[in-house]
């Protein structure tokens, strides 16, 4: 043969993989990914459950038909966590359906040492023993390795399949939806639609727990540094306070889904749903006020709270309802303490670890807040950020009774300040908490909603693509585990700045950013799971949004943007 000369062979029966370390698979055409993925399994830290092929997430039971590229995504990673712990939800509603076919199920929203709260409606909470029961019939079923099955149907079928088995939430959802077909998942005789992949069998589900959790109880899952084991089990009574308070917003609002968030926004009910959310938050910030000015001894408070939470906007509404109250706030910049560059901690990749609490000059910090409190003039740090050292400030003398604001990633931690200022502080955790679902089965991720309105203040603000957040974000979130996540409950009272109508309003301002993600980055994966999740939302204009509004802090136009109380 000529060189370079081209001709057509049969297809061959086999083909080739190739995995990021250079090596190569090969094996029959058609193979399951999971197939090819079982060769080095056992080289592996962490339970494989899904594969990038090409650029593109797939499920361990996709057949490659072509040479490809491949990289096994395991528990360990964002992707798989997800996929494993919706294939439990799954099996955990199939079980729960089977031994308590009367009573509704509500996965309802996630808790920081490893789980989702869940609730039981049409009956009462489940009993010790019921709870034991609904556990063993899951393990059951994880022992017998059945098969996640999975099919596309016509959207109609699905309506009337949730209609079948009177889940009026599901179809309230799938009555807005525009694409013609929607996946659902059979696993025995149950079918439901789960937003996202699953894993190929209920015996990939080896590492969960059920646990009682005041009226409910809470399915636990490994965590993803510790992928194969359940993390020991804090208390969380605080948190689930604020998850139950903005329960109860949602009940005022008649918004119990995604279904009838869009409903509200289809009939002409935004203005009043926009209007209402905003004014429980107004009254929520002027009761945590009032908490603040009733203790009468407050002199510092301390508010911290993970990315993307609104903690500016909301210690400025603060700052506003205290000064009502004839409470003089001053806010005091924790940035201005940190110290020299080339004296800052670094990371596990040698990188300065500015989130460190390390990076403070914190007996500075401490001297400075006892004296201020004390009513003494202080002379504050400034911090130059360009040269990377401290330079001198302005000099102040707080008032008789003035008060402290400090915002911060640390602010929860017992370390930042002097243990003797513990008594005269008063600590705020606050975070987007979402609680309103896509459905009963299918809750709508925390996280998800402050990236989302990350990524829409980054490009409006900071010049950022969608692409360079999301590179960012991994960063950001161990951040958050390592700081502030641990403190949380810690806190005097809770604000959740989340708000029900967010991802609609940002829906038109993040898509046309995440769409310019080039597709066989790292980050278009991410990309296309958030288009995917903003395809359920009706989009919402922001014209009736206030301009003191806690979104104000992400979509623009807040009045209270250049808001200061300088005080001394």
């Amino acid at each position: 043969m000529k060189k370079n000369q081209i001709s057509l062979k049969p297809a061959s029966k086999t083909i080739q993989v190739h995995l990021p370390d250079g090596r190569t698979l090969e094996g029959p055409r058609g193979a399951f990914a999971g197939d090819f993925l079982k060769a080095i399994q056992n080289e592996l830290p962490a339970p494989v459950v899904g594969a990038i092929i090409n650029g593109e997430l797939h499920e361990l039971t996709y057949p490659i038909q072509m040479e490809a590229s491949i990289r096994p995504v395991s528990v360990s990673d964002a992707d798989g966590a997800r996929i494993y712990r919706r294939s439990l939800t799954f099996l955990l509603e199939v079980a729960f359906s089977r031994l308590f076919p009367t009573a509704a199920l509500y996965i309802d929203h996630s808790v920081g040492s490893g789980g989702y709260y869940c609730k039981v409606k049409g009956r009462e909470p489940l009993s010790l023993e019921e709870l034991k029961a609904l556990e063993a019939e899951m393990r059951r079923r994880v022992e017998e390795n059945l098969s996640f099955e999975r099919r596309e149907v016509p959207n109609t079928d699905a309506i009337q399949l949730f209609e079948q088995q009177n889940y009026p939430d599901k179809v309230r959802l799938m009555a807005h939806r525009r694409k013609p077909y929607i996946t659902l998942y059979r696993l025995g005789e149950h079918v439901d639609y789960h937003h996202g992949y699953m894993v190929p069998s209920t015996g990939h589900l080896q590492w969960f727990d059920l646990v009682s959790a005041q009226d409910g109880f809470i399915l636990r899952y490994p965590r993803r540094q510790l992928p194969i084991q359940l993390s020991k089990m804090d208390d969380f009574p605080k948190l689930l306070a604020a998850f139950r308070r903005y329960g109860g917003w949602l009940e005022r609002l008649g918004i119990d889904s995604v279904g009838a968030l869009n409903d509200s926004i289809s009939s002409g009910r935004a203005r009043e749903l926009i209007l209402v959310s905003e004014a429980l938050h107004e009254q929520h910030i002027s009761d945590i006020a009032r908490q603040v000015a009733e203790r009468g001894d407050v002199r510092l408070v301390l508010i911290a709270g993970p990315s993307s939470s609104g903690k500016t906007t909301f210690s400025r509404r603060l700052a506003v309802q205290l000064l009502a109250l004839g409470l003089s706030p001053y806010a005091l910049e924790v940035d201005s303490y940190f110290i020299d560059r080339e004296k800052t901690p670094k990371d596990e990749n040698g990188q300065y670890d500015f989130e460190s609490l390390g990076a403070l000059d914190l007996a500075q910090l401490g001297d400075n807040l006892q004296k201020l409190v004390a009513g003494e003039e202080v002379r504050l740090p400034h911090y130059n950020f360009k040269e990377g050292r401290q330079e001198r400030g302005d000099v102040v003398r707080l008032r008789p009774g003035q008060l402290i604001i400090i915002e911060g990633i640390h602010g929860l931690n017992p370390a930042l300040i002097p243990a003797k200022l513990a008594d005269q502080s008063f600590r705020i955790y606050a975070s987007a908490l979402t609680q309103l679902n896509l459905d009963r089965h299918n809750r709508v991720s925390t996280t998800d909603t402050r990236l989302i309105r990350r990524i829409v203040r980054d490009a409006r603000e900071r010049g950022y693509s969608a692409q360079q957040t999301i590179a960012r974000w991994e960063s950001v979130r161990r951040g958050e585990k390592r700081h502030i996540f641990p403190y949380q409950e810690n806190a005097d009272v809770m604000f959740n700045s989340a708000l029900v109508y967010e991802a609609a309003m940002l829906k038109p301002l993040a898509e046309p950013l995440l769409r310019q993600v080039p597709h066989g980055t790292p980050e278009y994966i991410e990309t296309k799971r958030l288009l995917a999740f903003l395809e359920w939302f009706l989009p919402l204009e922001n014209d009736f949004l206030p301009d003191n509004s806690i979104l104000r802090e992400f979509v623009g136009g807040s009045s209270l943007k250049e808001f200061k109380v300088w005080g001394g």
